[in-house]
């Protein structure tokens, strides 16, 4: 893992955590239980402070930053999503933020709001809870249903799991060079998101 101490700060992670050894953690960050950190990612706390609660998950490619003398928090279940940027805000629990999305300074998330992919959150917003969010400039467009906070969940879920998989599992190899007789026709099925059986 490429974890860094920044004067005198060192990094707090907890053991069921899973930091991909891509990423890079910086400083005063503190990292709680189950939460999956992915290759890319940059979570530098050398200016302020960043607090990544349990069962988070921060994906490939995202940023966590502030401005001097700020504090990130993510809260219990936050899911931030491929290339996210969190710059100096606050995101309340099991709330979703899409991939490539902007959350910029002293920004809140309300509790199970979905920012969706690609919008952009100015400095200051804040979002009540279970509302979604989309556009740049990012604007509330109606309320997270029942069903959307059980998809979110459900989503989550596969992320909070996955830290002790790979602690069991993931290693590196060298590839192999044609398919398997037995991998040929085989495929592992996730329900889930974008497959689910109605």
């Amino acid at each position: 893992m490429a974890i860094y101490e920044y004067k005198g700060y060192k990094p707090v992670i907890d053991e069921s955590a899973y930091v991909h050894p891509l990423a890079a953690v910086t400083g005063n960050v503190i990292i709680g239980k189950d939460v999956y950190i992915g290759p890319g990612a940059a979570i530098r706390g050398d200016w302020g402070k960043i607090v990544i609660k349990g069962g988070c998950n921060v994906q490939e490619n995202c940023t966590i930053h502030m401005f001097p003398g700020v504090t990130v928090i993510l809260e219990e279940g936050a899911h931030v999503g491929h290339g996210a940027v969190i710059h100096g805000a606050h995101l309340k629990e099991n709330c979703l933020i899409g991939m490539n999305a902007v959350v910029m300074d002293n920004v809140v998330v309300g509790a199970g709001s979905i920012i969706g992919a690609l919008a952009f959150v100015k400095e200051g917003t804040e979002i009540p809870d279970r509302k979604v969010v989309v556009g740049n400039p990012a604007k509330i467009v109606k309320d997270v249903s029942d069903e959307m906070l059980k998809w979110k969940a459900e989503g989550t879920g596969w992320y909070q799991r996955l830290p002790k998989e790979l602690h069991e599992t993931l290693k590196e190899c060298e590839p192999l060079r044609e398919i398997p007789e037995n991998r040929k026709d085989q495929e592992v099925e996730y329900r889930t998101w974008g497959n689910q059986k109605k």
